[in-house]
């Protein structure tokens, strides 16, 4: 979730920002600021997997603390997911774990739960080169029932994050589900007439593009981006951010 991540076509595991909690949970530890933010993924022609999701960044004296919810489905199925994590910087790495507690629903059946544990760092090479790496369902925990008893997926994904400079943001990265062939994501963040970003990037492996615009103002962050799948069509995602203690320049 994130629509800054998803206009660069979800590279965005080594990108710090509010979002990580649902996208690496090592940079969490990077975040100097408390926020909160709210995000909805609209589909166009599957308008029953629309997405939702809230986060609630904190910074302590022992590190940064996230907490967020997230809902995909309607009343036929639906998944809902509640997640708290931990991390914290040591030297030039961040490192952070992720609990999530999730349930499974559909009409007609009994709800299924679990509980899985994400695990993610980043590392800043040089003041432009960072480096990134995560694991979703680091346990490989099942739904267990009394008639099924079905893995959840175990994903790992790689980064490559790099400044071109002030202006330019590239990312690049390549996730493996154990049970599918792997993912590479590219994407690029254009910064102009300060304060407001452009986006784009894609995706093989399935194949999709992305756009994405942004602005930030004083304590607000808007973000909006576009997904274009030639089988599922086009998706929109909007979020907003909003900063507690902003810091004086």
């Amino acid at each position: 979730m994130g629509a800054r991540g998803l206009g660069m076509g979800n590279a965005s595991t080594g990108i710090a920002y509010e979002w990580g909690l649902f996208n690496n949970p090592g940079s969490i530890g990077l975040l100097t600021e408390t926020t909160a933010a709210a995000a909805y993924h609209a589909q166009t022609r599957l308008t029953n997997a629309n997405r939702a999701a809230f986060v609630l960044n904190s910074p302590f004296r022992f590190g940064v603390a996230s907490v967020g919810t997230f809902r995909f489905g309607d009343d036929l199925y639906n998944e809902h997911l509640v997640s708290a994590g931990m991390a914290n910087k040591f030297g030039i790495t961040s490192l952070g774990l992720k609990v999530n507690y999730i349930q499974y629903q559909a009409q007609g059946f009994d709800s299924h739960r679990a509980m899985t544990l994400d695990f993610g760092g980043i590392t800043q090479l040089t003041e432009a080169i960072f480096i990134s790496a995560s694991i979703n369902n680091l346990t490989q925990s099942k739904i267990k029932s009394e008639h099924i008893q079905e893995s959840l997926p175990t994903r790992l994904t790689a980064g490559l994050t790099c400044k071109v400079n002030s202006k330019v943001l590239v990312a690049t990265e390549i996730e493996k589900d154990l049970l599918y062939a792997a993912t590479w994501r590219t994407g690029l963040e254009y910064e102009f007439r300060n304060k407001f970003f452009a986006r784009t990037g894609f995706n093989l492996q399935p194949s999709s593009g992305f756009f994405g615009l942004g602005t930030k103002q004083k304590s607000i962050r808007a973000d909006y981006a576009i997904q274009l799948n030639a089988l599922t069509g086009a998706s929109h995602q909007a979020s907003v951010t909003y900063q507690f203690n902003r810091k004086k320049s």
